[in-house]
């Protein structure tokens, strides 16, 4: 059903209908400023960009887009508490992830000549092979934390607004 035709049919329906439809969460938006940069072979991939975040004071980036490849892929695998590392030839199919200098949340897809994929989140050791293009994306407006969530104890995303006095001081 299109959305027009759904807004439409809901008010038809009356306020009754519309109280008991489940609201989508409010959540603040920013425009966003892209970088694009090339790492080179021997590079450390997470930490190139760290070092790009703290350099360029992202309070809230993302990875829009990351291809290349990587002659040692260091990762922490789903449920485990130490780093895994594979050695060899890989191809980067993907890399997400948010970055602020208050910390970052990556993760890393890999895959070898077979075909076999690997992922998990990225650690130091991420070696470049040939090439690492990237795309990284800044959320000026807002501003990613990291805090204690009681339901499992991690630090967790918080995203918050960023005054436009501060945004303003970093221009």
């Amino acid at each position: 059903m299109s959305k027009l035709r759904f807004l439409f049919l809901l008010l038809l329906a009356g306020p009754a209908v519309a109280q008991t439809t489940s609201a989508v969460p409010v959540a603040p938006s920013s425009p966003l400023k892209t970088y694009a940069l090339r790492l080179r072979p021997g590079d450390d991939l997470r930490q190139q960009l760290l070092a790009f975040t703290t350099a360029h004071r992202i309070r809230a980036g993302a990875v829009l887009t990351c291809v290349g490849s990587l002659m040692v892929a260091t990762l922490r695998l789903a449920n485990q508490d130490g780093p895994t590392e594979y050695r060899g030839h890989f191809e980067i199919v993907s890399l997400v992830g948010t970055l602020s200098t208050n910390g970052s949340h990556l993760h890393l897809a890999v895959a070898d000549s077979t075909g076999r994929t690997l992922g998990g989140h990225l650690l130091d050791g991420c070696r470049v092979y040939t090439t690492a293009e990237v795309v990284l994306g800044e959320l000026p407006a807002l501003e990613f934390r990291r805090e204690t969530d009681a339901t499992f104890g991690y630090q967790e995303l918080v995203v918050r607004p960023v005054p436009a006095a501060v945004r303003a001081k970093k221009k």
